[in-house]
């Protein structure tokens, strides 16, 4: 039984830090306007930075060029895929037959991963693929766990897999969803999601012998989401999914903070190494209840238990966590005073946890003092606003660099 790699979303330079600290094995990066996710871009230095980082530490990074792409970025295409090669990425994410063919061409030395939006769901299309170079496929969401273990069975084991574990769920589930360019002119498909599948809606139904007579379906204040999931969580199936020898497990949200890589991926690190190490003393219910401390919807297994499982549909909304929030982050350790980051209002008072890498449960404590990290001067309170603030607090253990606070609120 091999363990499986844990792949972390990296929105920027400093959040693949952050997720290589609390255990991810890789990480996954946009690249520019050529992936699904343009605003979660790293531009060229930066994802230079991220790989030379990951390769110091024995890490690895995959770089997204999954677009369906028109004839007009194929120049775009093969530029961008000549510089991951020279950089050295670990491999390259496609969807489309035409910029697979680019890139076996632009960057010969770069493994070919088959992105969750080619919606492979078979072993014939794995298949398909990897007689055409691919050395990875992500399989769709749609999949149940019986049929992701046939097409692991059926496939060569040179060909990996890999599979969503945690995050939301797209309305047009493999990610092919026209939703967002028909109400608001951003094509998923082009990397511009608006997420218009997160929108409250009013519903209304028309009497076929009187047209035009609009008549409201019946919804609260808030709307109805019709079209919104609940996020993704496989943290109970982790046995499952590892005997089935699955090689790469995957966490979604490149625009996600880094409290949220912080958390989750220090969750399913644990989840997946207390697994190797005792398989019959696993419990879920532990690392579950980190997760519930970030999730902003309620959470699904989706497919992977029951094809006909109707109960995804997250009908309220965002439902963001009430208790928690993030806190900060540790710049710099000093006995005394430490200089944080913070992220949302702190005041003496209020009660911190620091998320320790490897470690399930974090630390809690109170704030007792309070220091303007410039003036030194002592203040009661602060509110960073959206950029973020400086401030000096005592810690009671010793932490590193990076490591992330939250706030009970």
């Amino acid at each position: 039984m091999d363990k499986p790699e844990l792949l972390a979303p990296a929105g920027s330079y400093e959040k693949a830090k952050i997720a290589f600290l609390y255990g991810a094995d890789a990480v996954y990066c946009g690249t520019g306007s050529l992936s699904l996710r343009s605003r979660a871009e790293v531009d060229d230095d930066d994802l230079n930075k991220t790989v030379l980082y990951a390769h110091e530490i024995g890490k690895k990074v995959y770089a997204a060029i999954n677009i369906y792409a028109l004839d007009e970025n194929y120049e775009d295409i093969k530029k961008q895929a000549k510089m991951l090669n020279d950089i050295r990425v670990d491999g390259i994410i496609v969807s489309d037959g035409g910029v697979l063919e680019a890139v076996k061409e632009a960057a010969p030395d770069v493994d070919i991963h088959i992105s969750t939006q080619a919606n492979v769901v078979s072993s014939h299309s794995a298949m398909f693929w990897y007689n055409n170079g691919a050395k990875r496929i992500i399989l769709g969401r749609e999949l149940t766990k019986e049929q992701i273990k046939k097409i692991v069975d059926s496939t060569p084991m040179r060909l990996e897999t890999e599979i969503f574990i945690h995050g939301a769920l797209c309305f047009g589930y493999s990610g092919r969803c026209f939703l967002s360019d028909f109400l608001a002119s951003r094509s998923a498909n082009l990397g511009d999601c608006a997420q218009s599948c997160r929108w409250a809606y009013n519903v209304y139904v028309e009497e076929k012998n009187n047209l035009g007579n609009l008549m409201p379906v019946e919804y609260d204040d808030k709307g109805t989401y019709i079209f919104s999931s609940k996020d993704l969580c496989l943290l109970k199936e982790i046995p499952e999914i590892i005997q089935m020898g699955v090689n790469s497990l995957k966490i979604e949200g490149r625009l996600k903070t880094e409290y949220y890589l912080a958390s989750v991926v220090n969750a399913y690190r644990n989840a997946i190494d207390d697994y190797m190490k005792a398989p019959d003393k696993y419990d879920y219910t532990t690392y579950l209840n980190e997760i519930d401390k970030v999730k902003t919807r309620s959470l699904t297994t989706f497919y992977f238990n029951d094809k006909n499982n109707k109960d995804f549909q997250e009908y309220e909304g965002k439902q963001y966590n009430p208790d928690y929030e993030f806190g900060g982050k540790v710049i710099e350790y000093n006995e005394d005073k430490s200089i944080i980051e913070i992220k949302n209002k702190l005041g003496v008072g209020d009660i911190l946890e620091v998320i320790i890498p490897g470690c399930i449960r974090p630390y809690t404590f109170a704030i007792n003092r309070l220091w303007d990290a410039e003036t030194e001067e002592e203040i009661e309170s602060v509110n960073p606003g959206k950029k973020g603030q400086l401030v000096k607090l005592h810690l009671p253990i010793k932490c590193d660099n990076g490591w992330i606070i939250r706030r009970k609120k």
